[in-house]
């Protein structure tokens, strides 16, 4: 059996929509900066803010495994993974590794230079920050006292305060490793324990709603709150000069308490849609920054007239795993995602700056503002089962339809307005029990079908929601049963509609209440369908787990794939129409190749793939996964790489796994010897020369050659209005080149031969320092250095030295004809064409009359012209060759 590397086409690139997880976050000041960097926990990675405009700065590296505690100081950021700790600098710099416990850890706290840890073995450990080792053990008797809670409270020298499941609170003095006090607590788990402004003041938290305020040194209670929402699961202290406590409950509340008065200030209800994990109140500034497992981070300021907090900026994503996924734009760029939360969210793939909510789905918009009914979830729809989207008429309307789970009225959502739209788009008459199945917005963005479970196909418009009629003439039904799939054409002349009773129907699109003009009997049962309308192509994803690809134009089966060992989940065309790319709940992931008819490529993934999409664009594939909140990107390495897909026989290759693509870019593997392992195929490296019987070209810019015949009339048209600077002559001792530029002629005495043709010494020589060079040519190696030369050479420097070649102007007849020897070697060569015939044709130009008189030149300039006529000969062969291959096609 062979065994694929991998996948031929897709390669995991990223994913979108992680923000938080139920680990706390970490606020930290960074004072170069003068901003406040959050770190939170997005499973095996952490990513960092920037707090003033929630902007993602960094991504840390992979964890061994899900993030369990995080914690920071002025100088690093500390995650607990598994049983080590781990320490990193700048967000993404791992600096540390604490190894020792034998547990999960679940509690850290910085403490001056060593770092305090306790796992769920009820083992404290204080480790060294520099040198990792462990400074101290303690451990504590789960059934007497386990460990909740840890800080430490100020001005308390070397003592840190732990909070037990058991309700009592103990302080230990870690240098001494000594219990210095206990208290007996309140008949309650400890919770939370935040030190307040006060000095010998602590918050206490409980599991049974209470809030205490505790003075350490006197062991007595200062004052006592009651939260009405269960358990306290956050609490802070503002830190700008004003008496205010800030609790969250496990409900998502968030409750401002004035400590002045003793009374409950201010609350904000359904602050989040699950439990507020970190809550942190900023120094110096009426901002709170809390986060929450609902995979969202939210920045509060206190500006509220009654002192308040409201929402300032927020950063979310899909709190339960999204169930559809698409394309909006042809751009590419933007992600339409539904999920089990009822709500609908825009992903950026280019920054995730711009990735926005539109909401929950909801009875009423308007209600649901309200905040006295946000802590209930009657106004929220089911989740969103199917979404269809054009944007064509997207600044006018609503643009995006959607269905629910159970539901048979269908919602309308606006991507310009980045809200739930006003409609509710429901049949005027409906027996109880019917549901929505599936639904298509038209290619203008006017119409939107809907099939229903009862067999009864309805078309809505968009812009108002009103109902334009059914498809069906009999009791107004399209089909004897579900509908598993509705589809219209790009010139809305056709609808496709699909039934469980195994048919396949075609319609007038704008005649409803009549009979269908085409039906087409089907072998197997549909479970859902796609089309393609560009190329006018109907996938059906059958329920025997195959695929049948029908042509709407002439009704006829054009293919079918068979490979799937499970349920289809989703199938999608790619733009070109030339691949099907299918997930099935066997957790594979095929593309099949539509003009072949044949499977090219195929992997499996860790959980099974519930929905995707291709980009508009072809450079990214977007799935979702089952238990996954976020969306998944992977790259198309056709776009850069070269690849030849060949047909998979299924049944006779091991299908390789593929991790799902991770929050930072993949990096490559590197093996034992540090070498870095680009896979299979070398990379390609294009020679000089492809073969000797071609013509090459030279990889010059046009500016080097083609203006060489003209440069008279570029000087004359470039001539500066002022007088140019003459720059200083150079020392008497250190020889120049002739050029525009100053340039010493450090090339001279390097070559070892010291003939010469010349007859006067070289002191004497007007030569230049490239003529010099061209005149003890003999062999082509040492042509070919010249025509190196000549090539770095500026447009107006390659004149100067073939002008200078001339007896008159300081050269001589030898060297003129050791240039047109270099000249039929350039040609001979095959190489550096167009470059041979410029400098050819200004060799001409500036000596005509010379070598109109001298018969040594006529006699080499007749060996150049035989070699340029045979290198024109086989270039225009080539060319006419072409023009007239060419001209045949079109004429067929």
């Amino acid at each position: 059996m062979t065994e694929l590397s991998g996948s031929r086409i897709f390669t995991g690139s990223r994913v979108l929509g992680y923000v938080s997880t139920h680990v706390p976050f970490v606020a930290r000041f960074i004072k170069r900066r003068g901003e406040t960097l959050l770190c939170t926990s997005v499973g095996k990675w952490f990513h960092t803010y920037g707090c003033d405009k929630f902007r993602l700065l960094s991504v840390s590296g992979e964890h061994p495994g899900p993030i369990t505690y995080m914690s920071g100081d002025s100088y690093h950021v500390y995650t607990a993974s598994e049983n080590n700790i781990y320490a990193w600098r700048r967000g993404c710099e791992l600096k540390h590794v604490y190894k020792g416990h034998n547990a999960t850890i679940h509690l850290m706290l910085p403490f001056g230079i060593h770092l305090i840890s306790i796992d769920e073995d009820n083992i404290l450990k204080i480790f060294d920050i520099k040198d990792e080792s462990e400074f101290l053990e303690l451990g504590f008797d789960e059934q007497t006292f386990k460990v909740t809670t840890l800080c430490h409270p100020p001005t308390y020298l070397n003592k840190i305060l732990l909070g037990s499941q058991q309700g009592q609170l103990q302080i230990w003095n870690v240098r001494t490793s000594k219990l210095v006090f206990t208290f007996q607590g309140w008949d309650s788990a400890v919770t939370v324990t935040e030190p307040a402004p006060a000095v010998d003041v602590v918050a206490v938290g409980l599991a049974n709603g209470k809030i205490i305020l505790h003075n350490l040194k006197f062991n007595q209670s200062v004052m006592e709150f009651i939260h009405d929402w269960g358990m306290v699961s956050s609490l802070s202290f503002r830190l700008d000069g004003v008496p205010i406590m800030v609790t969250g409950s496990s409900a998502g509340h968030i409750v401002m308490w004035d400590l002045e008065e003793r009374r409950v200030l201010s609350q904000v209800q359904s602050a989040h849609h699950g439990k507020i994990s970190g809550l942190k109140c900023l120094m110096s500034e009426p901002l709170m920054v809390t986060n929450s497992e609902d995979n969202s981070l939210k920045l509060w300021i206190f500006d509220m007239p009654d002192g308040g907090a409201r929402l300032l900026r927020r950063r979310e994503g899909h709190a339960k795993p999204p169930t559809m996924v698409c394309h909006c734009e042809p751009s590419g760029n933007n992600i339409l995602a539904a999920g089990s939360d009822s709500s609908l969210h825009i992903m950026n793939t280019v920054s995730e700056t711009f990735n926005k909510s539109l909401g929950k789905a909801s009875h009423s918009r308007k209600a649901s503002k309200k905040k006295k009914r946000l802590q209930f979830d009657t106004l929220v729809l089911p989740p969103i089962t199917k979404i269809s989207s054009c944007m064509q008429r997207d600044k006018q309307w609503d643009s995006i339809a959607s269905l629910h789970r159970g539901f048979f009225v269908a919602t309308t959502w606006s991507y310009n307005k980045m809200r739930m739209g006003e409609h509710k788009l429901k049949p005027p008459e409906m027996d109880k029990g019917v549901v929505a199945t599936c639904l298509t917005v038209t290619h203008c963005g006017n119409f939107v079908i809907i099939g229903y479970s009862n067999g009864q196909v309805h078309k809505f418009n968009m812009q108002s929601g009103i109902h334009r009629g059914c498809y069906g003439k009999e009791k107004k039904l399209a089909h004897k049963g579900a509908l598993r799939g509705v589809e219209t054409d790009l010139c809305n002349q056709r609808v496709i509609t699909v039934g469980a009773d195994d048919k396949l129907k075609l319609w007038h699109f704008k005649r409803t209440k009549t009979t269908p003009y085409h039906v087409m009997r089907l072998e197997e049962s549909v479970s859902s369908t796609k089309c393609h309308r560009d190329s006018g192509l109907l996938a059906l994803a059958n329920e025997d787990f195959s695929i049948t690809l029908i042509d709407i134009d002439t009704m006829n089966i054009v293919r079918k794939f068979d490979g799937h060992d499970g349920r289809i989940t989703d199938i999608e065309f790619d733009t070109q129409s030339r691949w099907l790319i299918s997930s099935s709940m066997d957790c594979t992931i095929c593309t099949w190749d539509i003009p072949s008819a044949k499977l090219v490529d195929i992997f499996s993934v860790e959980k099974p793939c519930t929905s995707l999409s291709m980009s508009p664009t072809g450079d990214f594939l977007a799935t979702t996964h089952v238990g996954e909140v976020g969306v998944f990107l992977w790259a198309n390495r056709l776009l850069y790489e070269r690849i030849f897909l060949k047909p998979i026989d299924k049944k006779e290759v091991r299908v390789p796994k593929l991790r799902l693509p991770s929050t930072a870019p993949e990096k490559p593997e590197i093996d034992d010897l540090g070498r870095i392992d680009l896979g299979e195929e070398p990379e390609y490296i294009s020679p000089i020369q492809i073969s000797e019987e071609l013509i090459t070209l030279s990889d010059q810019p046009t500016s080097r050659w083609l203006n060489l015949l003209h440069l008279d009339v570029v000087k004359k048209r470039n001539k500066p209005k002022t007088p140019l600077t003459v720059p200083k002559s150079a020392p008497f001792f250190l020889p120049t080149i002739p050029s525009l530029e100053l340039e010493f002629d450090l090339e001279k005495d390097k070559d070892g031969n010291k003939e010469t043709k010349l007859l006067m010494p070289d002191s004497l020589s007007t030569l230049t320092a490239f003529a010099k060079k061209l005149i003890v040519c003999e062999t082509v190696e040492n042509y070919e250095k010249c025509i190196e030369k000549l090539k770095t050479l500026p447009p107006a420097a390659i004149e100067a030295e073939v002008t200078s070649m001339a007896p008159d102007a300081g050269g001589n007849i030898d060297v003129m004809k050791q240039f047109l020897k270099m000249l039929d070697v350039m040609l001979k060569s095959n190489r550096d064409f167009e470059l041979a015939q410029s400098y050819l044709s200004l060799f001409l130009k500036m000596h005509t009359k010379i070598i109109s008189q001298n018969v040594e030149l006529r006699d080499s300039l007749e060996s150049v012209e035989e070699s340029a006529s045979k290198a024109w000969a086989k270039l225009q062969n080539e060319l006419l060759y072409n023009i007239c291959v060419v001209k045949a096609l079109k004429d067929m």
